[in-house]
């Protein structure tokens, strides 16, 4: 469970812009908060990532991913952080992503900097071993996705780095059409108004 409502949010907006993106690709599966079984016949052995993407894997219905069902773990995996769960983070699940799952881009993301400074850091799979990113003030493009990742305004932000444009998170997208209805409504209401004028205007000129 995710341990705030900032980072319950954070976690549902990332997998939510996630899913959209990759909404036409039944070869890409996004989740998370699911649990991961990766040692056949030891239910015991499980974790539950906050946010993935595999690549090369089916997209369809899921209650748990079974690592040896699957072929192959996810290729990027986002742990919305906190104080709490930085040991099982920092220690525990990068170790089994680095060496079990060889999840090829490990990100890291405190959204009310608890602790982690700067709070957002990663890790890149190199030749079997994980490398720290060097991230450029606060942003990283990842090479399996090809998406660019922000910290910024107290979130992490996806970025479609050809366009330069953020990809809105639910609450935002439904802003922006509700502006856009509301905008095409006050074109539509002075058309009409400007039509009305120029029918007097004609009808005036007709009788005269």
């Amino acid at each position: 469970m995710a341990e705030t409502p900032v980072h319950l949010h954070q976690m549902i907006d990332l997998i939510v812009i996630l899913e959209e993106i990759y909404r036409d690709r039944p070869d890409v599966y996004v989740g998370g908060n699911m649990l991961f079984y990766y040692i056949e016949g030891d239910p015991r052995r499980s974790l539950a990532p906050d946010v993935f993407v595999a690549l090369g894997v089916p997209r369809r219905e899921r209650r748990i991913y079974k690592l040896w069902e699957e072929g192959k773990g996810p290729d990027l995996i986002i742990e919305i952080t906190s104080r709490s769960t930085r040991d099982e983070d920092l220690l525990d699940k990068k170790l089994l992503y680095e060496q079990t799952f060889m999840v090829q881009e490990y990100l890291l993301y405190d959204p009310i900097e608890e602790y982690l400074v700067p709070p957002f850091q990663g890790y890149r799979l190199v030749e079997g071993t994980y490398e720290p990113i060097e991230m450029q003030e606060g942003r990283y493009t990842s090479h399996m996705l090809g998406l660019e990742f922000r910290s910024e305004e107290g979130a992490l932000r996806v970025y479609d780095p050809g366009s330069g444009e953020r990809l809105l998170v639910p609450a935002e997208a439904y802003e922006a059409h509700r502006r856009a209805e509301a905008r095409a409504t006050q074109a539509e209401a002075e058309i009409i108004r400007l039509r009305a004028q120029l029918e007097q205007i004609i009808g005036r000129s007709s009788t005269s």
